[in-house]
């Protein structure tokens, strides 16, 4: 894609597989039109992982503002829902956000909208696993509410105990919080979505170099 043909009034969406050139092309849009480079790489908001998720170095920090870097304590609990409240001020500041990344969903999240379901307390969690590891799966999924056993797969452990985790905390099935999931605060229509994609043999050296790279 040539970056002039970008509309540099919309926000711009960057996925693509890893060592792909999604922060490079996020990089040269932002050096030729402004904006900030946010963050949507699951393992890159974590402090201490900057040379295992290959996050931009300082110096190509340094060239444009980025956000939601290497922000988060390694012992930290971070969400898809952690990131899409950070994303809301940045998209409501003015300057356009250049989002760039290789979370899925973080992008759904943004894109399609999240239900805003409360963090799971460690006791509820911790009570969840007793039951697993004792009861079974199926001893789960037989607390759940219809609506969310028809919509979950039943035979998928942690969906099942997730679920059960929801309805345990909240006194709401999953499939309640699901349906009262609010409006995406970017809608791809408002949006540039770019995919990067590349061939595999020229993919797999890049990525080889980048993992050589790491252990230098």
């Amino acid at each position: 894609m040539q970056i002039e043909t970008i509309d540099p009034s919309r926000p711009v969406l960057i996925a693509g597989p890893t060592a792909s050139g999604k922060s490079a092309l996020a990089l040269a849009i932002a050096r030729a039109q402004g904006g900030v480079i946010v963050n949507a790489d699951a393992l890159q908001v974590y402090a201490n992982w900057r040379i295992l998720s290959a996050r931009p170095s300082p110096e190509e920090e340094a060239q444009a503002p980025h956000r939601l870097y290497g922000h988060v304590a390694p012992e930290q609990d971070y969400s898809a829902g952690h990131w899409l409240r950070e994303v809301a001020p940045l998209l409501a500041a003015g300057a356009r956000p250049i989002i760039v990344g290789g979370t899925g969903l973080y992008f759904a999240a943004l894109t399609e909208g999240l239900a805003d379901i409360p963090t799971t307390p460690p006791d509820i969690r911790a009570e969840g696993d007793r039951l697993l590891r004792e009861a079974g799966v199926a001893a789960l999924v037989d607390t759940l509410d219809p609506e969310t056993r028809a919509r979950i797969d039943t035979a998928n452990p942690r969906r099942v105990q997730r679920a059960w985790e929801v309805q345990a905390a909240t006194g709401r099935g999953l499939a309640a919080w699901q349906d009262a999931t609010p409006p995406p605060l970017l809608p791809l229509a408002r949006a540039t979505p770019i995919l990067v994609e590349a061939p595999k043999d020229w993919l797999n050296p890049r990525i080889t170099h980048r993992f050589d790279a790491m252990l230098d």
